[in-house]
């Protein structure tokens, strides 16, 4: 689990939303948000997809393996 890289809290920062903003409107808890940015937790396949869906951006731009 420690080798996907999370960009997500670089995207969320670019649009000035808060971790609960985006929360809200990809319909997971904050915390799910702040666990993801900090690679403690790998999103299911849907979540990344939403994720990348919302930021106009490729799975691969947002989770990069290290």
């Amino acid at each position: 689990m420690q080798n996907i890289h999370s960009h997500l809290k670089e995207f969320r920062a670019q649009k000035g939303l808060s971790q609960g903003q985006l929360a809200e409107k990809l319909g997971v808890t904050r915390q799910t948000i702040n666990a993801i940015e900090q690679s403690k937790y790998q999103p299911s396949l849907s979540l990344a997809y939403d994720c990348a869906k919302f930021f106009g951006t490729t799975i691969e731009e947002l989770f990069t393996y290290k």
